[in-house]
């Protein structure tokens, strides 16, 4: 582990949010949160953000990337292009046109297309963490109301 790389990409998730779920990295939306998340829990930097959380296992799930050859990865110290290009290589999708359909589909999950489980969580989340008056369209509204960048 290249621990100076690693604290200095480190982002502190007490103190700063990690990016947009809909920020792309690799082509992947999600991926690059999932990265700061990962970093952060490798660092002792992540506050109350959890790395392998159900919307990581989103992509991983769809990649075929087992979550904890990629945090072994990303305690190299690996920068954003190092980890963009092991996503690529590691992940067992190939196809352009069906990455962009994942993107799309979670872009445009809506909470009740959600599992069950979620859904219920969701249901106190929300009420708890986002404004009243700023409605919740669909998965990722709820990250971007909640950390203010909407």
């Amino acid at each position: 582990m290249n621990s100076d790389n690693l604290k200095l990409q480190a982002k502190n998730l007490a103190q700063e949010f990690p990016r947009s779920p809909r920020t792309t990295l690799a082509g992947y939306v999600h991926a690059a949160r999932m990265l700061d998340k990962c970093r952060a829990v490798v660092a002792g930097t992540a506050g109350e953000y959890h790395f392998n959380c159900p919307l990581d296992r989103y992509l991983l799930d769809f990649t075929g990337i087992d979550a904890e050859a990629f945090r072994a990865f990303v305690a190299t110290g690996a920068d954003d292009t190092a980890v963009a290009a092991w996503i690529a290589a590691h992940s067992k999708i190939k196809d352009d046109g069906e990455v962009v359909a994942w993107n799309n589909k979670m872009r445009d999950m809506r909470l009740s297309e959600m599992p069950l489980p979620l859904q219920v969580f969701l249901e106190g989340y929300i009420p708890k963490f986002i404004p009243a008056n700023r409605p919740v369209r669909v998965w990722f509204d709820v990250y971007d109301l909640e950390e203010k960048r909407m």
